[in-house]
């Protein structure tokens, strides 16, 4: 079985595969923690879904935020007895990379465009709705070309909250209208209709620059909300990063 951890700004996530299976996916809040904090949670994840410790034979992770990277890889080596594979421009990802700065892409960016190739080919936009909302453009031939990067839609409720005390904090569900008839309805509609029609704006933009009309698939933590609502996302894959660190582990280390 095989461990794989994606570490975002505001969560982790995690999943268990049985090949190409995914047995258990859990998120969690990422946060600093020890090496032995990560490895116990680890144990009782694990525990939880029935599975011993000797039967993970491999782990992969992905993460945008470098400080966390060291105790995650610790905390694994320590408690499963595995030595992590990190998810890197460097290492082989069956992808060419086109960006000026192969280096400064997200790794759950390039995870996703390996993810997003394998079921869907190309050419192919991935919008992942995070602390970030990234897109991602592939060519026909199968090359990560870049993409946009915008607030998210808690890091800009958040902002909003923080310098306008008065607005009541409201959940992300979908007024039945766009003009809002209360002050919650109103923000409610600002914030999901007005970031979706960024996200269609950039998505028409970019099949203009590709000279193409590229499909486009969703994926990250608001991606079901914010579906119904778009005129260009066809599909939604809640976890399509954890299937890139499977295809980029069997890739790399499948062999051994």
């Amino acid at each position: 079985m095989l461990l794989v951890i994606d570490i975002g700004n505001t969560n982790t996530v995690l999943g268990i595969f049985d090949g190409e299976d995914l047995l258990m996916h859990w998120r969690l809040i990422s946060g600093k923690h020890t090496a032995d904090e990560l490895g116990i949670y680890l144990l009782n994840l694990i525990s939880l879904a029935g599975i011993t410790p000797k039967d993970i034979k491999g782990a992969a992770f992905s993460s945008v935020v470098p400080p966390l990277d060291a105790p995650w890889e610790d905390g694994i080596r320590r408690y499963l007895g595995i030595e992590c594979l990190k998810v890197t421009s460097e290492i082989d990802l069956g992808v060419p990379i086109l960006y000026k700065t192969p280096g400064e892409v997200g790794a759950d960016r390039l995870v996703n465009a390996v993810a997003g190739i394998r079921q869907y080919g190309s050419p192919l936009i991935i919008v992942d709705f995070g602390t970030a909302i990234t897109l991602d453009a592939i060519s026909p031939s199968g090359e990560y070309l870049g993409g946009s990067i915008a607030p998210g839609l808690v890091v800009s409720m958040e902002a909003l909250f923080g310098r306008a005390a008065k607005l009541p904090k409201v959940s992300f569900e979908v007024p039945g209208h766009v003009i809002g008839r209360t002050t919650g309805e109103s923000i409610q509609s600002g914030m999901l209709y007005g970031f979706i029609g960024l996200v269609d704006s950039l998505v028409e933009r970019i099949r203009g620059e590709m000279g193409m009309e590229a499909p486009v698939i969703a994926t990250g933590g608001h991606a079901e909300v914010m579906e119904p609502l778009s005129r260009t996302i066809m599909s939604v894959e809640p976890w399509l990063t954890l299937e890139g660190l499977r295809i980029i582990y069997d890739r790399n280390r499948g062999r051994d």
